[in-house]
């Protein structure tokens, strides 16, 4: 049957100019060379060399590619966490060690294993997701698998999220030409605040946009951060921290950045800069030295400002501690209990 037309004229729902124009300001935007929106003064429009015209696609495709390939093996995980049932042959393993144990005769053993649950019990009172080497351990392997799936499964999809923003934060920076404009911005600052010429005064310069680099990349991780700390982890009983603890430790961890990285990189630039065609061989060996130096301070000076350390007291478990360490010849001096109570 033919169709009516009621009103005369036959519209298309489309509007095809409006497609075409979008096609053609997307081909536009997509034209070789791609540059960024903030450009430094001195770059030229009229460059045409292979890598300048290949450069910043080149580096955007392959960010891309490598977040598509992270997000296809996260992909695959994130199917195996959605596994519910319990490995089979895990759980006929485990249900011959349960019937073992439980045909085993245990009359010799009763007293001890009684005295050996009391210890266990006062030791680890606090810790109720411990396994019970007392009671079977099918049922609680099971149990403790589905913790274990819904606490990956979360892990997983947050990582995902957060791997997408980096991508796009990374792709958004080159497109915008952030990292060039906050080199721009550390010399003005430098220049304005301090008289720091950028020529006469790099590595001056280079701590002022690392130290801005570091503010803005805190600013931007910061809710991802918090998301991780007091959702998923607080979910599933891995964290104790209060928002004081949290913020704390972040103000801490921004100081000791500031403090020690600031003059590792001053010395860094200034040894590459001494040291002419062989300085890989100086930078060579001032990391080794700095090594040396940060495992030195790191367990006197830098991890007591976050946790509670106290020597471990006298007993069994120092002696087997002392014993096992004396057997493998390892030069052990100091023992060290750590407060887990606030994390």
């Amino acid at each position: 049957m033919p169709s009516t037309n009621i009103g005369g004229t036959s519209r298309c729902p489309v509007n095809v100019n409006l497609i075409r124009s979008y096609i053609m300001s997307f081909a536009k935007l997509t034209e070789l060379p791609w540059t960024p929106y903030y450009r430094q003064e001195g770059s030229s429009d009229e460059e045409s060399s292979l890598i300048y015209t290949w450069a910043l696609a080149a580096t955007i495709l392959f960010t891309i590619a490598v977040y598509s390939f992270e997000r296809y093996l996260n992909d695959r995980q994130r199917d195996s966490y959605k596994i519910t049932k319990f490995p089979s042959h895990l759980e006929e393993t485990v249900g011959k060690i349960d019937a073992e144990q439980k045909e085993a005769d245990t009359s010799s053993t009763d007293a001890a294993a009684a005295e050996e649950k009391t210890k266990d019990d006062d030791a680890t009172n606090s810790n109720k997701d411990k396994v019970d080497r007392h009671k079977p351990l099918l049922p609680q392997l099971q149990s403790k698998f589905e913790k274990s799936q819904s606490y990956g499964s979360d892990k997983i999809n947050f990582s995902m999220v957060s791997a997408a923003y980096e991508t796009f934060e990374s792709v958004a920076y080159m497109l915008l030409g952030f990292l060039p404009f906050l080199w721009d911005k550390a010399c003005s600052i430098g220049s304005t605040h301090f008289g720091y010429d950028e020529t006469n005064d790099e590595i001056k310069v280079t701590l002022i946009f690392l130290l801005l680099a570091t503010l803005v990349g805190t600013v931007t991780a910061l809710p991802f951060e918090l998301y991780s700390t007091f959702k998923i982890e607080k979910k599933h009983g891995f964290n104790k921290m209060t928002i004081g603890l949290f913020i704390s430790d972040k103000i801490k961890s921004l100081l000791l950045t500031f403090i020690i990285g600031g003059p590792f990189v001053a010395l860094l630039l200034k040894i590459i800069k001494m040291g002419g065609d062989k300085f890989y061989l100086y930078v060579w060996a001032f990391m080794s030295v700095f090594s040396l130096f940060m495992m030195t301070i790191v367990p006197v000076f830098i991890m007591p400002l976050f946790n509670k350390y106290e020597p471990l007291k006298d007993g069994p478990l120092k002696d087997s501690i002392y014993a096992l360490a004396g057997k493998l010849k390892y030069p052990l001096t100091k023992l060290f209990v750590m407060d887990g109570s606030k994390r």
